[in-house]
């Protein structure tokens, strides 16, 4: 259920692998889920400014979707958890901004489709 999107500049020195199966495992074990629920997409940005780009930082921003119903406390503190793994994980100079947001669990629908007849 959770899906992370990462927005990143492309010179942030990021194992992504390590980095999204650590963030499942902190998801997992913050949240009722499971590692298996989990999924990410890295999206790497060509163009990025921080400030006045004075400064030449990276940047990686990160959104959690969660189904709507946790205290804002547990999401604060995925938010946090998420902070200290990408300080623990990016390797360069970097702004980071984290936002955990809510699905609506009356509209919100996922699927694994198989491929197959009718499929584009």
């Amino acid at each position: 259920m959770p899906q992370i999107l990462i927005d990143h500049s492309t010179d942030v020195v990021l194992d992504r692998p390590a980095f999204a199966a650590a963030l499942h495992e902190q998801l997992a074990q913050v949240i009722d889920t499971t590692v298996a629920e989990c999924k990410t997409v890295f999206r790497p940005a060509a163009d990025h400014l921080v400030g006045d780009g004075g400064e030449g930082r990276a940047v990686v921003l990160v959104e959690i979707k969660i189904l709507a119903g946790r205290s804002a406390e547990l999401r604060a503190e995925l938010t946090d958890r998420t902070l200290a793994l990408l300080e623990a994980h990016v390797r360069v100079p970097a702004a980071f901004g984290i936002e955990v947001t809510e699905l609506d669990r009356a509209t919100y629908r996922f699927s694994h489709h198989a491929g197959g007849p009718g499929s584009s």
